[in-house]
C-alpha cells in the first residue's frame, strides 16, 4: 500500500508540470486594456530575453526627431525590430509576456513623451484579432536615447512552449 501510495504521489509531481504547460501561458486583467495586468508562464517554458531595440532610419538626410519619425512611426518601426529578432529565435509576438516602452519627451510635445502615439503603434500589434495577446508593460519616460531624434526603446522577455 505504501508503495502504490509513492508511486502515485510521485505520478501526480510528474503530471503537475505537465498539466500547467498544457494549460499555457494566462494573461489577466481587463479585457479591454490595451495590457494584461498579470501573465503567468507555466514551468517548463523556454524564456525569450530581447535587449532594447531603437527605431530604424526612415530620411538618412533628415536630423533630429525627423530622421526616426514621429513616436507612432518609431514604435512600429522598433516593434518590427522585436518581431525580427523573436522570429530569429522562433517566436513571435504573440509569445510577449513582458514589455518595456522607454519614451523620450517629444520637442513638438513641450518635451513630454507622446503616449497616445506609442499606444498607436502598439495597437496595430498587440491586441488585435489576428494577435490578441498583450503583455503586462511599463511605459516610462526617459531624457534621452543613443541617438539624437530617437523617441523610442522597447524591451522585450518572450515565453513559449520548449522546442520538442
Amino acid at each position: 500500500m505504501k508503495r502504490l501510495a509513492l508511486a502515485l504521489l510521485g505520478a501526480a509531481a510528474f503530471a503537475a508540470p505537465l498539466a500547467a504547460q498544457a494549460q499555457g501561458i494566462v494573461r489577466g486583467g481587463d479585457p479591454k486594456s490595451a495590457i494584461a495586468s498579470v501573465v503567468t508562464v507555466p514551468a517548463g517554458y523556454d524564456t525569450i530575453y530581447v535587449s532594447g531595440m531603437t527605431p530604424p532610419v526612415v530620411d538618412a538626410a533628415a536630423t533630429g526627431v525627423a530622421k526616426f519619425g514621429d513616436t507612432k512611426t518609431q514604435t512600429i518601426g522598433v516593434i518590427k525590430r522585436l518581431e525580427d529578432a523573436l522570429k530569429s529565435q522562433g517566436a513571435t509576438l504573440s509569445d510577449v509576456v513582458m514589455m518595456r516602452v522607454l519614451l523620450v519627451g517629444d520637442p513638438a510635445k513641450d518635451g513630454k513623451m507622446d503616449f497616445a502615439g506609442m499606444m498607436e503603434g502598439y495597437k496595430t500589434f498587440f491586441g488585435t484579432a489576428e494577435q490578441p495577446n498583450k503583455p503586462s508593460r511599463i511605459t516610462s519616460q526617459v531624457s534621452a536615447l543613443v541617438a539624437d531624434g530617437m523617441l523610442v526603446e522597447i524591451e522585450v522577455q518572450a515565453a513559449r512552449p520548449p522546442k520538442k
